[in-house]
């Protein structure tokens, strides 16, 4: 039976915007005017480097009005860059294509609250640049690259105005040495379907605890619709995967937690699914105080942290470990063995207390790209 047909997004964060600003620079651009006439919005040519005229009150809490606004320029630093972890904590060596700042999604915990030094979105136009570095990256190197857009936005939730993914999709699908993962919030997916892949790419999306997402995570898709959009696209062909990151401990987590899981695995056939990675909450001090301005319902950051080796708040070892084994034990009963099962960011020690071999963690990188490669 054929999968229907789903809707852009309920509800869709591209329709929140209001206005698009362009930089005088880049207004020339084919492409600035296809984003333009998608949004079914008249671009406002603003000069090079200053701020969209409008007035936001003050910052942080000017986060919301400045999520109706985007902001089309050029990217003046880097596009492809490692992705910024800490030598302190295991990293998976995943690699980042900056594609713009902010997302129109507003979750309670997310770190651009602390990171961003605006509340307008950012999308940057110079695709020309972007996929210059990207073939200097395939031609300077032999090594295998994961690269990922979802690191300082949503990777889909403005696509249905940008039309950036289909290009990277297709850009890769002949690259035998990378693989795309595309992360996101949303169910912006029909204009997927139909586009020559070639197994390079991967769409993921974060999960978490029912309580969590319908509370804290506003303007993005429900876990029905998640789910439903990832059994979706691998219809299409793609693999998939999943990120629970970040664990947050509430109430009734163990059961939140273990529904999300058993839901999963009855919508998504489990040989799909590429990796599952699991991430506790962690944040800049700045976060609590901008996040609770904002969101005063949140009840979550009056839990104890301390601060980990990466200058991070983080949940004490005991707690990360309890939620990391519980979670783990709830995915390994029912995950393919061909899945990779990782942490985000989390000590050799961790690893070890949740039942992860001695060295496991340091083979990491290797067993995504394995992980990966048995997709094909």
């Amino acid at each position: 039976m054929p999968e229907k047909s789903l809707p852009t997004m309920p509800p869709d964060p591209s329709h929140h915007i209001r206005q698009i600003f362009i930089e005088e620079g880049c207004a020339h651009l084919p492409y600035v005017q296809e984003i333009c006439e998608r949004a079914q919005l008249e671009g406002l040519v603003i000069a090079d480097r200053t701020e969209p005229p409008v007035s936001y009150g003050s910052f942080p809490k000017n986060l919301q009005s400045g999520k109706q606004h985007l902001l089309l320029c050029k990217n003046r630093g880097a596009f492809f860059k490692p992705c910024p972890g800490t030598r302190e904590y295991r990293c998976c060596d995943y690699h980042v294509l900056n594609i713009g700042m902010g997302c129109p999604m507003d979750c309670s915990y997310c770190i651009l609250q602390a990171y961003l030094n605006n509340p307008w979105l950012t999308f940057f136009v110079n695709t020309d640049e972007l996929f210059a570095e990207l073939d200097l990256a395939f031609t300077r190197t032999t090594q295998f690259w994961r690269i990922g857009t979802g690191e300082f936005t949503d990777s889909l939730a403005l696509d249905h105005i940008t039309g950036l993914s289909p290009l990277l999709i297709r850009y890769m699908r002949d690259k035998k040495r990378g693989v795309l993962e595309l992360k996101t919030k949303s169910v912006a997916i029909n204009h997927l379907a139909g586009l020559d892949h070639n197994g390079r790419t991967i769409i993921a999306w974060s999960l978490n605890a029912p309580a969590i997402m319908a509370k804290e995570e506003i303007r993005t898709a429900s876990l029905d619709e998640r789910l439903a959009a990832a059994r979706q696209v691998a219809a299409m062909g793609y693999k998939v995967a999943f990120h629970f990151d970040p664990i947050i401990y509430h109430q009734g987590w163990q059961e939140g937690y273990r529904a999300t899981i058993k839901k999963l695995f009855a919508t998504v056939p489990a040989e799909k699914i590429a990796w599952i990675s699991l991430g506790a909450l962690r944040f800049l001090p700045p976060l609590k105080a901008i996040a609770l301005s904002r969101f005063p319902g949140s009840t979550f950051f009056h839990e104890e942290f301390i601060t980990g080796l990466d200058n991070k708040k983080r949940y004490f070892r005991p707690l990360r470990v309890e939620m990391y084994t519980h979670i783990l034990a709830e995915l390994r009963a029912v995950a393919s063995p061909h899945t990779c099962l990782y942490f985000c960011m989390e000590s050799d020690e961790i690893w070890q207390e949740c039942g992860f071999a001695p060295g496991k963690s340091q083979s990491l990188p290797d067993d995504l790209d394995q992980a990966f490669a048995r997709t094909l």
